[in-house]
Parts: C-alpha cells; structure tokens; sequence
C-alpha cells in the first residue's frame, strides 16, 4: 500500500515483491495464530485427558503440541510429570530439563525435578527449590517444600527460615510444618533473631 507510494513505476516488480512478500507474512501471521489455537486446544484436551485419568491419552496429546510448539514448557512439563507418575525418572527428568531450558525460573518444572531429586540428589533438589522460590517468593508450597528438604538433611536453621517463609505467604501451612519447628515459625522473629543469619 504505502510500498506503491514509495516506489516508481520502473521498480513495479520490486514493488509487487515486497507487496508479496507482506502478503506472504500475513499469511505466516494467520498460520502463526491458528497454530496457536490448535496448540491451546491440544493443551487443553491434554489437561481434561489428565483430569480423566488418562495419562497415555494426554501424553500423546502433549506430544502432538509439541510437534506444533517445540518450545512449550507447559507440554514438556505435563509430559515429565506423566513421566514422574508413572515412575519413569529418567524421562521425567529429561523432560523437566527440557522445560527448564525454555524458562530456567518455571517454577513448576523447578518444583517437579526437585521432588523427583530430593532423595537420590538433595543437594541438586535443594538449588532447584531456591531457584523456584526465588522466582515466586510467594509460593507457601515451595517454601514448605524446601523447608522440609532442609530439615531431612539437618539444616534446620535454614529450614526454620524456609518454613517461616511459608507460614508468612499462607497461614494454612503451618498444619504442614514439622512439630519441632511450628512453635519457632509460628510467631514473628524478634529483634534479635530478625538480624542474625544463624
């Protein structure tokens, strides 16, 4: 449109390419959305499939998205926690990873390879649950979570710290907190634990 405008009669063949050409991206732009549409409408049968209990069913579902969206960190993500339910770790773990290589602060897929690791590697699982709540400060869950990681493996300083984080996000929490810590958590630091790292 504007293209003809700027360009002479004697560059009509350019003019008509470059015409083409954004003809070509609005088609590219309608393609781009209707793969939209059909990638939400996959993840959504994915998670009625899973709501269902039908895992097999929404694995493959997850795997047609990701032949549409390679780049989907919620299908890689559902895939691996199919993967994890069925007590496949290896593939869990890879898929997680590969979510986690899409957006390294998901905090979802952080969460689900931590559980996955905090038997077999809880140091690794510990990092990934500081990542997760780095990136949500306010997800009580995590907190909790990694206060409970923490306290398994006899850090209970900064157990006390994640499970006072918690209870701070959502009060509810506190019926999760072991016995030995709820008493220390479920009231405000004082002064004099307020500004020591312990």
């Amino acid at each position: 449109m504007t293209l003809w405008a700027m360009h002479s009669p004697s560059t009509g063949s350019t003019a008509s390419k470059a015409l083409s050409a954004g003809s070509t991206k609005s088609k590219d732009s309608s393609s781009a959305n209707r793969v939209l549409q059909d990638t939400n409408l996959l993840m959504q049968t994915g998670i009625l499939q899973e709501k269902q209990h039908d895992s097999e069913g929404a694995a493959r579902t997850y795997r047609r998205v990701l032949e549409l969206d390679p780049g989907n960190k919620f299908a890689w993500y559902s895939l691996g926690a199919i993967a994890q339910q069925s007590g496949r770790t290896a593939d869990a773990r890879a898929d997680y990873e590969k979510a986690l290589k899409i957006d390294p602060s998901f905090v979802s897929a952080l969460n689900g390879e931590a559980n996955l690791l905090a038997a077999s590697e809880p140091d690794r699982a510990i990092d990934l649950l500081n990542r997760a709540v780095a990136a949500d400060p306010k997800a009580a869950t995590t907190h909790l979570q990694l206060g409970l990681l923490l306290a398994k493996e006899d850090r209970n300083d900064e157990a006390e710290a994640a499970f006072r984080r918690a209870v701070a996000a959502d009060h509810q929490t506190l019926s999760q907190v072991p016995e030995e810590f709820r008493d220390s958590v479920s009231t405000p630091p004082t002064s004099s634990h307020a500004g020591s790292s312990r």
